[in-house]
């Protein structure tokens, strides 16, 4: 992002990302357990943005796969609860859709994620940039987050990713490596993640979007 802290604490519509993501989550599931994953020496966090009762802080890893994998084995929960993974990049993300989420992940053994078909033409591209040939965009979808699974599922499924040394982008790849077929829950296309520097401005739209 090119800014003077890390993009989560980059203020959007008058508050940190950070805070905005977790004002969405809160009001899905204003019951929900909290484990938010942070650097040990981050000095941007304030408890004060955390809306929810029951929270922990645990420490983040190197990757995504090791810090999701972390908080699992810091949180009580049995094998049968439904846990969901978010990106503190997505603050556009409506509660509807979470919820939606949070339900399909507690019914499906397989688990669930938020996802929304492609809409554009694909191209596979060359090593020199040109355009190799067109990707058929039947059956393709965006992944978002949040993801949700049963807690021994995705434990289970990360802690195999982790020993077998392969890389994983998300929760529901690390499933799919268990012959597992998590459930594509249709999800707004306006759960923008914030990754460019640009995407602050169109994030800021969003909001006033969706909050008028």
């Amino acid at each position: 992002m090119g800014g003077d802290r890390p993009k989560q604490y980059l203020s959007l519509a008058g508050e940190a990302l950070l805070a905005r993501t977790l004002g969405r989550l809160y009001q899905a599931l204003p019951d929900a357990h909290l484990a938010l994953c942070l650097d040990d020496g981050d000095r941007w966090f304030r408890p004060e943005w955390v809306p929810f009762a029951r929270w922990r802080r645990v420490t983040g890893g190197a990757e995504r796969m090791d810090s999701v994998l972390g908080a699992l084995r810091a949180v009580p929960a049995a094998d049968g609860d439904t846990v969901l993974v978010h990106d503190v990049a997505r603050p556009c993300v409506m509660p509807d859709d979470v919820r939606a989420l949070a339900d399909a992940a507690a019914k499906s053994a397989d688990g669930a994620l938020l996802a929304m078909p492609v809409a554009d033409t694909m191209k596979r591209a060359t090593p020199e940039g040109t355009c190799a040939h067109t990707e058929p965009r039947d059956g393709l979808w965006h992944a978002l987050t949040p993801q949700g699974f049963r807690y021994g599922l995705l434990r289970r499924a990360l802690e195999h990713s982790l020993a077998g040394g392969a890389a994983v982008t998300d929760e529901a790849s690390a499933v799919e490596a268990l012959g597992k077929r998590p459930r594509l829950v249709s999800g707004r296309r306006d759960n923008l993640k914030v990754t460019h520097p640009d995407d602050l401005a169109l994030a800021t739209a969003i909001l006033a979007a969706q909050e008028a």
